[in-house]
């Protein structure tokens, strides 16, 4: 069985309302169907996690009504979790941080057990993290790849300084940065920009991106003059690199 439009839209219906019982069931009939947890993962929560967020940027939905989906959303991924298919072990290690909103912890969450299902060696450490705590976590941790899930304008500034700081350090020079969601999603081009190593626009991009980052060289160019364009998104001058600031 494939997800259909008709099973997101059954799905969307009762979570904008909060009722879980409902939620849940749509979710036990697509399991009961033939539908594996990670294809619920990707082709049932994420989509409609991405359309509460489109949503609620429009104002066609309320900031409780996201509240109550993230909610229903999480509680039903903790119960898929240990559905999740198990590969083998890999000796690949990621370290996975994101916006201190719920949803995009919720998201940042989805892509730590699908990591984690892949074989990854994951540590999720959440939002709201100072870049020293980061960096003090990098260096003990080593992780292949450090991912930055779901950021908005305000937190663009404190991100290009941790990149800076990882980057002119260069302590790290097998590790890869990737971003995901968020504003990266929005702003077209904005992660070469900040010099990130790689963007995924969503769960499946960035499992197969970080699958393959070995053979993606760092970025060496500096886009100064392109960032004076990415200013009128950021809503001000980017500061110049130091380690204090928080991601989020």
């Amino acid at each position: 069985m494939v997800i259909g439009k008709g099973i997101l839209a059954r799905y969307l219906e009762p979570l904008l309302r909060g009722d879980r019982q409902a939620c849940r069931a749509v979710v036990e009939e697509t399991l009961q169907s033939g539908v594996p947890a990670n294809a619920v993962y990707l082709d049932l929560i994420w989509p409609i996690m991405t359309e509460i967020e489109h949503l609620l940027r429009q104002g066609k939905i309320t900031a409780v009504q996201e509240h109550l989906a993230t909610r229903i959303n999480r509680t039903i991924i903790a119960q898929l979790q240990n559905k999740l298919p198990r590969r083998p072990k890999k000796t690949n290690k990621v370290a996975i941080c994101c916006s201190p909103e719920e949803l995009q912890e919720l998201g940042a969450q989805m892509l730590t057990d699908l990591f984690e299902s892949d074989g990854w060696d994951v540590r999720f450490l959440g939002g709201g993290l100072t870049n020293d705590d980061l960096l003090s976590f990098i260096h003990q941790y080593a992780p292949t790849i450090l991912m930055v899930y779901g950021i908005s304008p305000k937190q663009a500034p404190d991100l290009r300084r941790l990149i800076d700081t990882i980057k002119s350090v260069n302590a790290w020079p097998e590790m890869r940065i990737m971003v995901c969601g968020g504003l990266f999603n929005r702003a077209d081009g904005l992660w070469e920009e900040m010099e990130a190593d790689l963007h995924a626009a969503n769960a499946v991009e960035a499992i197969q991106m970080a699958c393959n980052c070995q053979e993606i060289p760092r970025c060496e160019r500096r886009t100064i003059n392109r960032r004076k364009k990415r200013r009128l998104v950021l809503g001000a001058k980017l500061p110049a690199p130091r380690v204090s600031a928080s991601v989020a």
